[in-house]
């Protein structure tokens, strides 16, 4: 998804801003000594010495747009990577709004390139503008006779570094219409060698994540949340915690969802947790087992669905010589970052608070933590800092762990800081979940294997309703999020219905990286591998039969098979050496296009290993193609490494996991090597955070259906799968 802002949308917010500009002068009009500069646009801000310093609106979580909306910028103004730094913006949605969410900041589905291309190239191309501008009139020269190049104003025989030009440039009307760059003169954008600004300091250990947040005089704070979701506190006793060196109090959340315990030291806090006794009341509290949930989804597939996503009649299996058919089922799934949740809260000096969190739904947080603290929004301030991996748990629709940070600051006398920090174990036994879903798929073949109908049940826990998205994403009941990919898919099928059926939520839901393309992916492409196998046909041939008919090379269809193409060509398929299997798989999701091919060794019962994953991305104009093949690469070790091993279940509504030895993640070793293929494209850039999650699972399944054995349950080595 591309999401454009007008030159006049972003004027109006530039001009706000340069309204109210102050920038510190000496009496010669240069900037004075010691001064930080002046933020000429909302996005970016040049020192006294020439720095330039974008303003992120996306909040970094390793997913890149720190560099990428940098490049952006750098390659508009006429920087050099190394003449460029970032900040965070602050929490402001009428300037920062993500335009993909409405006016909302934050960051999430892929969004951050696809919605910002625009806007932070006119920021830099206004930016160059003004600059460019000042120095002609302080050199008395035509503008058009200048140029910056590599952070230097040049032209006419002169050059001068850009902090000489800020204060001027700073009183000055934004432009209306800066001119961008044509694509041809680019030297950062597409350029392979620029790398991240942040590796550096992260591999340093200079980085800080909110994490690394030590306030003077901090007290830390630990939830006691019951056991079973919906279990509130009837009351604790603390008497055995009173003895844990370091302990300060025990007080029960307003809200009753758990008892915050306060220390010196997190080592201290998680301690006396542990010696509080929590009398719980459990009487509205989730006691279901997964095989309940499992066996209430499965009667919903077989039931008549709902809601009829599809308003064709339904397929006419009738017409069929021979049916394809399968049930898949997907367990809950844990985010499991590497960063567990926390944040800190300390008041201001003006009466205000400060919130300093790796935020991803800036918005959200802000307006909670004004309602519970009772301030006025504009004295609530984030602090938006790094943050170690977040697949969707920190953009929590009920900011719920900001809530808990806030709710157990305002039981105290707010003198001292409150770090909320929650455990591994925390986070895997009480955090919000992929919901767990069922597809059920029947597909309808001719005598001459060609698909004649496709009837496609859907059941499971909506993401989506009952939060702020459910007016744009839910209509007419459907949840889209739930049958994205599936309703939506660019295969030309005929006869295909598509019915779905929302089941009772067994925890709190959450969107999981891709969110609902993680099972609708596999059920798609693992069933269009056994048509195609039952029709006796090539899987790659039989895909790209039903993508064939547009051939502009801009449409779903053609440019969802050329990535198919380009995998299988740089895969060799069809060509595994003895011994060894392959498996295809392509899916459009967040407007990007992603084939794979994984090949194996081995056989399910015998050992499987993962030798080789190719992947073939067409995600429009490659602003960082470094950074595009990290996120390749994370996302399909992300992916096959929950498929691998991975669920969360439910023991009469306990988690039964809680940390990596019973919720493994993928480790090195798991995949022999990984090889990444850009497709060049002029279209506008589209997500590149979660796109390679969803055909990956499917690509493993269906190279393992092609050594004997079909897998339609997850996780794989639950059922059936050795991993060798």
């Amino acid at each position: 998804m591309t999401i454009e802002t007008s030159r006049r949308g972003f004027l109006q917010g530039a001009s706000a801003l340069a309204a109210v500009l102050v920038v510190g002068v000496g009496a010669d009009g240069a900037l004075a000594a010691g001064d930080a500069g002046a933020q000429l646009t909302p996005f970016i801000r040049i020192g006294a010495d020439g720095r330039v310093t974008a303003i992120i609106k996306h909040f970094e979580m390793g997913q890149g747009p720190a560099t990428g909306l940098s490049t952006l910028i750098a390659e508009e103004l006429g920087l050099r990577m190394d003449q460029i730094g970032y900040d965070f913006a602050p929490s402001n949605p009428k300037l920062y709004a993500n335009l993909a969410f409405g006016q909302f900041q934050g960051t999430g589905g892929s969004t951050a390139m696809a919605n910002s291309f625009s806007q932070y190239r006119t920021a830099g191309a206004a930016a160059r503008e003004m600059l460019i501008k000042a120095a002609a009139r302080t050199w008395g020269v035509d503008a058009a006779t200048l140029d910056i190049v590599d952070g230097a104003v040049v032209g006419g025989g002169k050059s001068a570094p850009l902090g000489d030009f800020v204060a001027a440039a700073a009183g000055m009307d934004v432009p209306a219409s800066p001119r961008l760059k044509d694509p041809a003169t680019w030297r950062l954008i597409g350029n392979a060698d620029v790398r991240r600004l942040d590796s550096a300091i992260k591999g340093n250990g200079q980085a800080k994540f909110a994490m690394d947040l030590h306030l003077p005089n901090q007290m830390v704070a630990v939830i006691a949340r019951p056991p079973q979701f919906g279990g509130l506190v009837a009351g604790f006793d603390d008497a055995a915690a009173r003895s844990v060196k370091g302990f300060i109090r025990a007080a029960t959340l307003p809200n009753k969802a758990g008892v915050a315990v306060y220390a010196e030291n997190t080592w201290a806090a998680m301690q006396a947790r542990d010696a509080v006794e929590v009398q719980w009341d459990m009487s509205q509290a989730e006691s279901r087992s997964s095989a309940t949930i499992r066996a209430e989804i499965e009667a919903a597939l077989n039931a008549e669905p709902a809601y009829n996503v599809l308003k064709n009649a339904p397929a006419p299996m009738d017409k069929a010589e021979k049916i394809v058919e399968q049930t898949f089922y997907f367990p809950l799934l844990a985010h499991a970052a590497m960063e567990p949740l926390n944040c800190t809260i300390e008041a201001d000096a003006d009466g205000g608070v400060t919130l300093h969190d790796g935020c991803q739904f800036t918005t959200i947080p802000h307006m909670a933590m004004a309602q519970i603290l009772q301030l006025p929004m504009e004295k609530v301030r984030i602090n938006t800092m790094l943050a170690g991996g977040s697949f969707g748990r920190r953009a929590t629709p009920t900011a719920d762990y900001q809530v808990e940070a806030a709710l157990a600051f305002a039981i105290t006398d707010r003198t001292r800081p409150v770090k909320l920090v929650w455990s591994r174990e925390d986070d895997m036994r009480g955090g919000y979940y992929r919901p767990a879903f069922g597809h059920k798929v029947r597909v309808g073949l001719d005598a001459d294997g060609r698909i004649v109908a496709w009837d496609h049940r859907i059941a499971g826990q909506s993401i989506m309703k009952g939060t702020p998205f459910e007016a744009t994403i839910v209509h007419d009941g459907v949840d889209h999020s739930s049958v994205e990919g599936v309703a939506d898919t660019p295969y030309r099928i005929p006869g295909m219905h598509v019915g779905l059926t929302d089941t009772k939520k067994a925890t709190s839901t959450l969107w999981w990286r891709s969110v609902g393309h993680t099972h609708t992916a596999y059920a798609m492409e693992t069933m269009m591998e056994m048509a195609a196998r039952a029709a006796s046909r090539d899987p790659l041939e039989f895909r790209l039969e039903y993508l064939a008919g547009d051939q502009d090379g801009n449409s779903d269809r053609d440019r969802k098979a050329a990535v198919l193409k380009l995998a299988a060509e740089k895969a060799g398929w069809g060509k595994a050496a003895a011994g060894r299997s392959q498996g295809i798989a392509v899916h459009k999701s967040f407007g990007s296009y992603v084939a794979e091919v994984v090949e194996i060794s081995g056989d399910a019962s015998s050992g499987v290993r993962i030798e080789r994953v190719t992947c073939a991305v067409d995600c429009g104009i490659a602003v960082n193609p470094d950074v595009i093949k990290a996120q390749m690469e994370g996302g399909i070790g992300y992916g096959i490494g929950h498929a691998m091993r991975d669920e969360i279940t439910l023991t009469r509504g306990v988690v039964d996991q809680s940390n990596f030895p019973d919720y493994e993640p993928l480790r090195i070793g798991d995949i022999g090597a990984i090889d990444v293929h850009i497709v060049p494209s002029a279209a506008a850039p589209s997500g590149v955070g979660e796109p390679s999650t969803p055909p990956s699972a499917p690509a493993l399944a269906n190279a393992i259906s092609a050594a004997g054995h079909q897998v339609s349950v997850m996780p794989m080595a639950s059922n059936g799968v050795e991993f060798a």
